[in-house]
């Protein structure tokens, strides 16, 4: 349908999982995506490549998001190679599991340098050069279920995604006049490489039987929601939060979903 046709879009942390799917949708319908990551350097150039392949362009810019300075140059960057910026996805985040009580500090600080400061810096240059453009734009934060649940062994993790939801929300009162949009998605258990560093094949298969949808999210479930919310059919939709879980959060309400359903 080329719902971005000749739209550019900035996707933090798109080398792999969510990113990556986010990253893959928006290509598929007509968009130009200038891919940030910051340590996967061969799953970038392959995304990039798949990217070209569906004859679009794609700019690979390495950065860590909480380095304020190499945000700005990616922006600067991605505006310098293709004259604009119209949409910008803040999903690159960090996560440490460790009971509050026993948390490194140094930890602690990881985790919000990454997934809040780094989602701040990300949305406040985008929007500093969509204002400068004039032209509206798109702005989209990845947050989590873990804003609303607040899941033992996460504190700075569920406290960094509450955080940017609300930032969210301010930005979306702020720049409403200007016509840019500003949403969050709250994913539930996305099946992602990083998730698979915490838990086994074996568990994450039974996790998704215990889902009302009966399955683990994937990163195109993602990719699909953010690209509805990229799109000129969201343009009256701003500071809204929309929860992609399968029904997860239902479900930790209900009964153990059972094997064979009438």
């Amino acid at each position: 349908m080329n719902r971005l046709e000749g739209r550019v879009a900035l996707i933090t942390g798109a080398s792999r999982g969510i990113g990556h799917g986010i990253a893959t949708c928006f290509a598929a319908e007509g968009a130009d995506i200038a891919l940030n990551y910051r340590s996967h350097t061969a799953e970038a150039e392959e995304l990039a490549q798949a990217i070209e392949d569906l004859g679009r362009r794609a700019l690979v810019l390495q950065a860590d998001v909480s380095d304020r300075d190499a945000v700005a140059q990616m922006v600067q960057k991605t505006v310098t190679e293709w004259g604009h910026l119209d949409i910008a996805v803040a999903n690159a985040a960090l996560s440490i599991r460790e009971p509050v009580v026993e948390a490194a500090w140094e930890n602690i600080q990881r985790v919000i340098a990454v997934s809040q400061f780094g989602v701040f810096h990300t949305c406040q240059l985008a929007a500093r050069q969509m204002l400068r453009q004039g032209n509206g734009g798109k702005i989209i934060i990845i947050s989590s279920i873990l804003e609303e649940v607040p899941a033992p062994g996460s504190g700075a993790y569920n406290m960094s995604k509450a955080a940017i939801n609300h930032l969210g929300r301010t930005m979306a009162a702020e720049l409403a006049p200007h016509h840019i949009n500003v949403n969050m998605i709250n994913p539930g258990w996305i099946d992602t490489p990083g998730e698979r560093r915490f838990a086994s094949e074996r568990e994450l298969k039974a996790a998704g039987r215990r889902i009302p949808w009966g399955r683990l999210g994937t990163p195109k479930d993602i990719g699909s929601a953010a690209l509805f919310l990229a799109s000129q059919e969201a343009d009256y939709v701003t500071g809204a939060t929309l929860r992609v879980d399968g029904g997860m959060l239902l479900g930790l309400s209900l009964p153990d979903r059972p094997e064979n359903p009438v």
